[in-house]
């Protein structure tokens, strides 16, 4: 990783929640709210933000780790913005605490943990990966 992460630095992201992002579950909608994996996928975004001006060309960041708390409802229409902070950063892992909020409740709280890798043992992991499940 190049130098300048440091503990404390902050990314944002801003979404407003559509009808995509609520709950279903075999076709049917639970409600029209965002959706808790909607919640964790713009989480994992908002974290890689950080990683993403401090990537050598030839490292690639991959999850690790999430752990979230779903707090409150955000309706469909609702600007939602996250908060990324880092709480530990090296060479191979970054790990971020992650807040999600609207105008009248917070939506959402954790940490996301990002390993650094280079992208030849990715693909290689992702390769090894696929020779074993060809084979059985």
């Amino acid at each position: 990783m190049k130098s300048g992460l440091y503990v404390g630095y902050q990314e944002t992201l801003e979404f407003d929640v559509t009808e995509d992002m609520c709950p279903e579950f075999g076709g049917q909608r639970v409600h029209a709210t965002l959706s808790t994996v909607s919640l964790v996928y713009y989480m994992e975004w908002v974290a890689r933000r950080v990683i993403l001006p401090f990537l050598e060309p030839h490292e690639e960041g991959i999850g690790a780790a999430v752990e979230v708390r779903h707090a409150a409802p955000a309706p469909v229409g609702t600007r939602v913005r996250l908060l990324a902070e880092v709480t530990e950063c090296s060479q191979s892992k970054v790990i971020c605490k992650v807040s999600a909020e609207h105008k009248l409740a917070q939506v959402g709280y954790g940490s996301v943990v990002q390993a650094i890798l280079p992208r030849e043992k990715i693909l290689e992991r992702i390769d090894a990966m696929r020779i074993c499940s060809e084979s059985h």
